[in-house]
């Protein structure tokens, strides 16, 4: 019988798989932003898009090369029901699987992946190293300098902000607004 992990529970597997804190801390960030969002969007759901945004990346540190992939079997040894399955896979859409994003939490979670990392890329040159005086217009120029943050995906953030019917610029509004209210907690 499959189930959804509490956010609690979903911590625990994801370090099951991930040592790292950097990885650790992705998955908090993208958890309490994609909670953020609930908040707006489903607010009856927040903990199972939180839940959702830990274990996103299950994968990741273990199987680089399957990221993705490897994550369903995972998830699916764990019993994890199948709608977390498709939601995380499906935010590797393009790179490595073919699940597209459908639902509109699935598309927020591929649209803010990225954009997490990018920010927080951002926020760490700033004198303060912090979210909380962050602008969009600091983001934005860095988003045009490819080669800042190379890993993070410009071409997958636009795409999310298509897949939402939103400008770039509300994205990332968005999305930094999102880390403000996990800064104190995750100091970001």
């Amino acid at each position: 019988m499959s189930y959804i992990p509490s956010v609690e529970e979903s911590y625990e597997i994801l370090k099951q798989y991930n040592k790292d804190e950097f990885h650790l801390k992705h998955g908090k960030i993208v958890s309490g932003v994609m909670g953020y969002f609930a908040e707006e969007f489903a607010p009856n759901e927040v903990d199972y898009w939180k839940t959702v945004g830990m274990l996103h990346d299950l994968d990741f540190e273990l199987y680089p090369e399957e990221h993705c992939i490897k994550s369903q079997e995972l998830m699916r040894e764990l019993n994890i029901d199948e709608t977390i399955i498709r939601a995380t896979a499906s935010h590797g859409y393009g790179i490595t699987v073919t699940i597209k994003p459908e639902l509109f939490m699935e598309k927020v979670l591929y649209a803010v992946d990225e954009l997490t990392g990018l920010i927080g890329a951002v926020a760490i040159m700033r004198p303060s190293k912090s979210v909380s005086d962050l602008e969009v217009k600091s983001v934005m120029k860095k988003f045009k300098t490819t080669n800042f943050a190379a890993g993070c995906s410009r071409d997958v953030i636009r795409t999310g902000a298509d897949m939402l019917g939103w400008e770039l610029n509300e994205l990332i509004d968005k999305t930094i607004l999102a880390m403000r209210s996990l800064s104190a907690e995750l100091e970001l």
